[in-house]
C-alpha cells in the first residue's frame, strides 16, 4: 500500500507516512547517538537501539536515568528501559515508553555480524566513501 516516503511538507502527511511505514523502514527510526567514548571506539555517531543495550535518558522526566533496554516496540517506535516505570491506579508498575531519540547509547549489548556490518558501512560513509 503506501510507503513511508512522502514529498509533502504537510504535518498530517508526514505523520501518516510514519504510521504506515513498513517494518524494514521502521528500524531507521530507532537511531540513537552513541556516547563520546563509543563514538571514538567505533568511529560512528549513531546506531539503532537494540534490546540489552545500556542507554542514558537525556530528555524528559527521566533525564539522567541509566538502564538496560528491556523491550523495543517497533509498532509505536518506543523503547522500554529497565527501572523506568510508572504506577497504575491499582499500584502495579508498568514500563514507561521512551522515544529512541531521547536517549544516548552508553554501552552496546552485543555486536553480531549484522551490527558489525552496519558499523563498517557507516564508518565508510563518514570517512568520505573511501
Amino acid at each position: 500500500m503506501a510507503t513511508a516516503k512522502t514529498f509533502s511538507s504537510q504535518p498530517r502527511k508526514q505523520r501518516l507516512a510514519l504510521y504506515r511505514a513498513p517494518l524494514h523502514r521502521r528500524h531507521r527510526f530507532f537511531n540513537a547517538p552513541l556516547s563520546p567514548d563509543l563514538q571514538k571506539e567505533y568511529g560512528v555517531k549513531r546506531l539503532p537501539v537494540r534490546k540489552d543495550d545500556v542507554v542514558r535518558i537525556v530528555k524528559g522526566d527521566w533525564a539522567g536515568h541509566e538502564g538496560k533496554v528491556v523491550k523495543v516496540d517497533l509498532k509505536r517506535v518506543r523503547i522500554h528501559v529497565e527501572g523506568v516505570t510508572i504506577k497504575k491506579a491499582d499500584g502495579t508498575p508498568v514500563p514507561y515508553p521512551i522515544h529512541p531519540s531521547k536517549v544516548v547509547i552508553v554501552k552496546l549489548g552485543s555486536i553480531d555480524k549484522v551490527r558489525e556490518k552496519i558499523i563498517q558501512r557507516r564508518k565508510k560513509v563518514q570517512e568520505g566513501g573511501k
